[in-house]
């Protein structure tokens, strides 16, 4: 029975835990750029865009696909920054323990 106890009191702190890191995930920022630094998209911990940043030598006519491109590429690069900072937090709350397969944050 004391390791039942100590079972529930272990997934109780590991439960606190995630929940914590959940928050400062979402509190973080990060930057995708691409093209050089040209284009700019700042994502939270849990991948919702929280702003776009565009040079202004981009926004010119003819240029719409080449932008388009760049925002893009630009988001795919914070999305795997934040997926890098996830898998980061993840294991200190888990103490390295990796993630069962398939199992995934969002």
């Amino acid at each position: 029975m004391a390791d039942f106890l100590g079972l529930m009191k272990q997934a109780a702190e590991l439960k606190s835990k995630m929940e914590a890191m959940q928050a400062e995930l979402e509190a973080s920022e990060v930057e995708g750029v691409a093209g050089g630094g040209l284009v700019g998209v700042k994502l939270n911990g849990k991948g919702d865009c929280k702003g776009i940043r565009i040079d202004e030598s981009l926004v010119r006519p003819g240029e719409k696909e080449v932008l388009e491109d760049l925002i893009v590429a630009a988001h795919a690069d914070a999305r795997r920054k934040v997926e890098a900072l996830m898998k980061d937090k993840m294991q200190s709350v888990a103490g390295g323990l990796p993630l069962p397969p398939g199992m995934k944050l969002f």
